[in-house]
């Protein structure tokens, strides 16, 4: 591999993604492509600009993405661009569809045509725990759990999922999956769980919490899934699915507490509000596949990437705002 196409990068993990790819693997050109919509961030790559090349464009525009395989030389593809907050989903559900389907799916086709069929160029799409649907108070989600997605956004996903192994099957593509659980850590845009709690924490405003804060999640820090990713990208196995999660199983309304307590706040702000519609009750992920595949395990305990997470936050407050 040579010259890297890193989609959806001035987000949260793909922008931890490109720093670890720059960082580790000075020979490789990175070439980020962004659209730049709300969730996509410029300044998330402030630290690496002048290390990789940025491409503004929308991932469902044939030509160009077909283009920009063709000027840059691709020969590798980490897809990370999607929508991916389930509460914008539920109330705008179309946007998901076209980006996270029509878009990887225009991704592969271009791969296809400028690559040609049976090549061993690399295409890694990364996805989400969600496509698997919900569990109960025990088991696992493994790479042969049923796909029983929810919610617009999870759905969405796993269709895209399953483009991705048709153009393995049917095209004889270098295509992999990955699914992770729930990522922290910093750059994440401020509409998610832990930085909207902080945010609203340090503003002493109150903190609305769905039901009864009992949906479990399973939490991963962002740097071990990027990590994960590069031994997928580097080792992964075409047509392959690695699950990635972290072990940290918490309940929504433990991590608010624990923003809480990190930051010297009363739960007093905790406020109870009305459910999510079609809100999965707990998310597990068994890594053992990519441990035992790929030697990939988690580095981070919850306890100590929560606290590196709001200190982030605390030093980058421009992060809570925008």
């Amino acid at each position: 591999m040579k010259n890297i196409l890193v989609t959806g990068a001035a987000g949260f993990i793909g922008s931890n993604f490109a720093e670890l790819m720059v960082r580790k693997y000075p020979e490789y050109k990175i070439v980020v492509l962004d659209k730049l919509t709300y969730a996509g961030n410029l300044e998330n790559l402030n630290n690496i600009m002048d290390k990789i090349e940025f491409v503004k464009g929308d991932i469902c525009d044939f030509d160009f993405v077909k283009d920009v395989y063709e000027k840059y030389e691709i020969d590798a593809v980490v897809h990370f661009a999607a929508e991916s907050h389930v509460d914008n989903s539920i109330k705008t559900p179309f946007i998901f569809t076209q980006t996270n389907v029509m878009g990887t799916h225009t991704l592969l086709e271009a791969a296809k045509q400028v690559w040609g069929e049976g090549s061993s160029n690399k295409f890694v799409h990364v996805s989400t725990d969600e496509v698997y649907g919900t569990l109960g108070e025990t088991g696992y989600f493994t790479e042969k759990s049923p796909i029983k997605p929810n919610s617009p956004y999870s759905s969405s996903k796993a269709s895209s999922d399953l483009i991705a192994f048709a153009y393995h099957e049917t095209y004889k593509m270098n295509v992999t999956v990955t699914n992770c659980s729930n990522n922290y850590g910093p750059y994440q845009h401020h509409e998610k769980l832990i930085p909207h709690m902080i945010s609203l924490a340090l503003k002493n405003e109150k903190l609305p919490v769905y039901g009864q804060g009992l949906n479990i999640r399973d939490w991963l820090y962002v740097e071990d899934h990027c990590e994960a990713i590069d031994l997928v990208l580097h080792n992964g196995k075409a047509g392959e699915r690695y699950n990635i999660g972290g072990h940290n199983e918490k309940r929504n309304i433990e991590i608010v507490k624990l923003i809480l307590k990190q930051l010297n706040k009363p739960e007093s702000l905790i406020s109870f509000v009305e459910d999510r519609k079609g809100h999965d009750y707990r998310y597990a992920i068994d890594p053992t596949k990519i441990k035992n595949d790929l030697g990939w395990e988690p580095k981070t305990k919850f306890e100590d990437g929560i606290v590196k997470t709001i200190d982030w936050y605390i030093k980058h407050p421009e992060y809570l705002e925008k």
